[in-house]
């Protein structure tokens, strides 16, 4: 519970903590204030489970319901309930592997009630930030469905924009590729496919829960919205769509260099057995000379140039060996 005196704002944590920041627009402009007032936008990064339970409290929302983003396999969906709506979305976010980043996605809640809008996430995201910064036009706390439509389209947006950067870093992997095929270069674009995969599942999600938001009754629709619905609708297609030729381009690409690569030590491997052919026969030559036997009975044993005449016999037997492994195009 909140201390005597204490504002949800003197409770804000920074760090690996919970953060609480409440704003509303006053004079056309978006400012951050102590306490929650009527046509407020509640943000909460991260909360903490006291912090959970004093806004589940304070608002009537299920704390089941505040949680739900905190989890990062939560799927995206649409909740009504009799005070407030749910709606949860899949954004992007950058993430750290292997000392480099990479792209991936995590939950979005978006609680609506009759007088404020809450958001829940577990990490700041640059879906919010613009609008916490005052940088999104025509946009105002207390109009929670044109709110919602400028979150999804700036969503959708992210996403575009991190689709990209994955199409210019996977060029880049490519171009290395190209000069040295190593599996370094393989493992990254293994992981731009992996982020790709997590892309194109989410906007498939959000996809469902933008159908659904038309039908939901308890979101008001206004006229002067319908425009910025459909560019959400556009917006989140389009992301779709291009995730779809990225991930079919680079799993092509993934293959045509596993298939080069392959190639290539089947080449080594054909060389190296060549060589094993063809020393072979002066291997065979000089074992046979150098067994125990009677010296009489092997040829040339009898002349000074034996020695230098088995050994030009070999070199020639081994020249014709590879100019016919030649012939048949071994080499």
């Amino acid at each position: 519970m909140l201390l005597q005196g204490q504002t949800l704002r003197d409770r804000e944590w920074k760090g690996g903590c919970g953060m609480i920041r409440i704003f509303r627009t006053s004079d056309g402009a978006i400012r951050e204030i102590q306490e929650p007032q009527d046509g407020c936008w509640i943000a909460l990064t991260n909360p903490t489970a006291t912090e959970i339970f004093e806004i589940s409290e304070r608002f009537q929302i299920e704390v089941d319901d505040l949680r739900a983003p905190l989890d990062e396999e939560e799927r995206s969906r649409i909740e009504v309930e009799d005070t407030y709506t749910l709606i949860l979305v899949d954004v992007p976010m950058i993430e750290e592997r292997n000392e480099k980043d990479w792209y991936g996605t995590i939950p979005l809640g978006i609680i609506v009630t009759d007088k404020m809008i809450f958001t829940i996430c577990l990490e700041d995201t640059q879906v919010l930030t613009r609008f916490m910064e005052g940088r999104v036009r025509n946009f105002f706390t207390y109009m929670k469905t044109r709110f919602i439509l400028q979150i999804l389209y700036r969503n959708a947006s992210m996403y575009l924009r991190y689709l990209r950067i994955i199409d210019k870093k996977s060029e880049q992997v490519e171009e290395k590729l190209h000069l040295s095929p190593r599996n370094q270069e393989l493992v990254e674009l293994l992981e731009l496919e992996k982020s790709l995969v997590y892309f194109t599942t989410s906007l498939r999600s959000n996809e469902a829960v933008l159908e659904k938001l038309i039908k939901v009754d308890s979101i008001k629709k206004y006229p002067e919205d319908t425009e910025l619905l459909e560019d959400v609708i556009i917006e989140n297609t389009q992301a779709i769509e291009m995730a779809n030729i990225y991930s079919g381009i680079l799993r092509s690409m993934v293959d045509i260099f596993a298939s080069v690569i392959s190639n290539n030590l089947n080449d080594v491997m054909k060389v190296l057995s060549i060589i094993t052919i063809v020393m072979s026969i002066p291997t065979i030559v000089f074992s046979a000379y150098g067994m125990n036997l009677n010296a009489s009975g092997m040829p040339f044993s009898g002349t000074q140039w034996g020695f230098l005449i088995v050994i030009l016999i070999s070199i020639a037997v081994s020249i014709i060996a590879a100019f016919v492994l030649s012939k048949k195009k071994f080499f």
